[in-house]
């Protein structure tokens, strides 16, 4: 027995708009609400699911924080069109295009936040 694949991570949140209209019109994820109010982030085969910091969902958690996640995706298309993109929705970049490591080889990435200063790294395969 061995864990197959990634279903879903959860972003704590102080905004859903704000986060929403990142997500959404910034890196082209599908909004999904589910269940009784709760909020999620379609990508792929994946998604996001949000929090809102001041309405918890789930009692277990303990440290839920907006602003503690690095999230890396892998993304269509070169990364000068990303960083155009970025610029043009006022999302300034903190570095790159750089080198790095990913899960499965070699990629090229680029950094910058979300509305709450998650860490997001945006990455193509390297040659």
């Amino acid at each position: 027995m061995r864990v197959r694949s990634l279903d879903h991570l959860v972003l704590t949140i102080r905004d859903l708009d704000r986060t929403r209209a990142f997500y959404e019109s910034v890196l082209g994820m599908a909004y999904e609400p589910f269940g009784e109010g709760r909020h999620a982030l379609r990508f792929g085969a994946q998604k996001l699911n949000l929090h809102l910091l001041d309405r918890p969902v789930d009692a277990n958690v303990r440290h839920a924080s907006p602003g503690s996640a690095d999230l890396c995706f892998l993304v269509e298309g070169p990364l000068e069109a990303w960083v155009e993109r970025l610029e043009s929705h006022g999302v300034p970049l903190i570095t790159g295009p750089v080198p790095r490591t990913g899960a499965t080889g070699p990629i090229q990435s680029l950094y910058c936040y979300d509305p709450d200063e998650n860490l997001i790294e945006l990455s193509v395969p390297r040659a």
